[in-house]
């Protein structure tokens, strides 16, 4: 299974899994990433440490540590 972390650019996602502690997970679902969730891949920065998503019309840089514990499936 992919996670976020594995995605290209302009890659549209549906979350699977959160595979995070609680604190992470709840503040994720707070940001709207929960399963069943669409996401798209923004950019990732140049050392690729963080990824920016479109969740909806917000977007949210993530580290790549929290991408790498969200399990995705390509829409």
């Amino acid at each position: 299974m992919k996670n976020l972390y594995d995605c290209n650019i302009s890659c549209k996602v549906r979350i699977i899994k959160l595979n995070a502690g609680t604190e992470l997970k709840q503040r994720l679902i707070s940001f709207g990433i929960m399963k069943g969730s669409e996401v798209e891949v923004i950019k990732h920065t140049a050392s690729k440490s963080t990824v920016e998503v479109k969740v909806g019309k917000m977007k949210i840089a993530l580290r790549a540590s929290e991408a790498k514990k969200i399990d995705i499936e390509q829409i």
